[in-house]
């Protein structure tokens, strides 16, 4: 046994569900068995080849060496380009920070601001990295569920009752993994409002889903909404899922330059920097022809859509139809309280995934690790192919159930 003593930072922590989840998948491959894996929000498009070809010229021209602490200017001009144009947020570049995937800004963001004492508001469902975060830089997650009678969302009361002295940030995910629902701009000037009575809370807004939109309202952020909050508002996104770039490792933020200049000084003792190669990738993606991001969205949504309607249609489940990003969490509480084949009853949603895994092969995710039970999440960042496959099999699995 090994004699190290970790620091409670880390034994504090889990590890990631949807990571452990995708892991079982694949180890069940790897022994032989047929699995349908719904597990991992990655897109399976490859990224285009004029993104490829840039980085590639990028080797060539021997852009290979370390680049400033908060990322190359071209990508910072990049990001504020495109904030501005597509989302009206004005930002210098010394505002902008660029990391290694928007999970090491927003970790970054909550390990410059949180202390123990300090809480952060996390409506549920939530990504589920979010409270281990929390956790891992010693803060509370103050978690609050949103369930489908207000839409998955987080209502301007809910918002009011939780705020204390000691909240810090609130998170604020749109479109949401794992629901896929966004907000609209009513919405976030109403939750604006709120928070404009609570000058002490920051808003820590992932993004990452932004352009992978479906809703008949446009995409908005809160900053856009509410300019007050600009101060004190950290707007973080990133080219891994429009731009199927999940192994570039390419995220960034907007904020206030305090937070900014923090973030970039705990890069600076860590990381140093991102990827050159991958940052000039990341540049071409933001600048170049967005014709790829608009057809692979459409796929996305036929794909959706198609899935949704499937899982709409087996008795014992029921889902609300997303906005945006490529998740379904379907709800399953028609099928808590049946007996499977072999006699278990099933009692939670994680009976019900383990269920689908052993009965049916097929790989979800339990919504009690989102936060939120009795549902679970699947990914329908997949071949229209294996999510047909993955609908038979799970509406034959509830069919079994007795």
């Amino acid at each position: 046994m090994s004699s190290v003593k970790l620091a409670r930072r880390v034994t504090n922590i889990r590890v990631s569900p949807s990571t452990a989840a995708a892991q079982k998948a694949r180890d069940l491959k790897a022994a032989g068995r047929n699995i349908v894996d719904l597990t991992v929000g990655e897109p399976d498009f490859d990224t285009p080849d004029s993104i490829k070809n840039v980085a590639i010229e990028a080797i060539r021209d021997g852009d290979t060496k370390y680049t400033p602490v908060n990322g190359t200017v071209a990508l910072r001009k990049a990001i504020q380009q495109d904030y501005a144009t597509r989302l009206g947020i004005e930002c210098a570049l010394d505002t902008i920070c660029v990391g290694g995937g928007a999970k090491q800004i927003l970790f970054l963001a909550l390990t410059a601001t949180v202390e123990k004492g300090d809480e952060v508001i996390i409506p549920a469902p939530y990504w589920v990295s979010y409270p281990d975060m929390v956790v891992a830089n010693g803060g509370t997650p103050v978690i609050l569920r949103c369930g489908e009678d207000t839409g998955f969302k987080l209502t301007p009361q809910a918002l009011a009752d939780a705020i204390t002295p000691a909240t810090r940030w609130v998170v604020l995910n749109s479109p949401s993994n794992p629901t896929g629902v966004a907000y609209t701009a009513e919405e976030l000037k109403a939750l604006g409002e709120v928070l404009g009575r609570h000058p002490h809370v920051l808003v820590l807004c992932d993004e990452i889903y932004d352009r992978i939109w479906y809703a008949d309202f446009p995409a908005c952020s809160i900053v856009s909404v509410v300019p007050e909050l600009a101060d004190r508002a950290l707007v973080v996104n990133g080219v891994s899922k429009s731009y199927a770039m999940t192994g570039w490792r390419i995220g960034y933020g907007a904020g206030p330059k305090d937070l900014i200049d923090a973030i970039n000084k705990l890069q600076s003792q860590s990381s140093s920097c991102p990827s050159s190669i991958s940052q000039a990738a990341a540049a071409a993606a933001l600048t170049g022809d967005q014709a790829t991001v608009t057809e692979t969205v459409e796929v996305y949504r036929e794909r959706c859509e198609r899935a949704w309607e499937r899982l709409n249609a087996i008795e014992g489940l029921s889902c609300v139809k997303p906005d945006g990003a490529f998740y379904l969490y379907p709800n399953c509480s028609g099928v808590i309280g049946k007996t499977t084949p072999e006699g278990k009853k099933i009692e939670s949603d994680l009976d019900f995934v383990i269920y689908l895994l052993e009965s049916a092969g097929v790989a979800t995710i339990h919504g009690a690790a989102y936060g939120l039970e009795p549902y679970f999440r699947l990914s329908t960042a997949t071949s229209k192919e294996i999510l047909e496959e993955g609908c038979d099999r799970i509406e034959r699995a509830c069919k079994a159930l007795r």
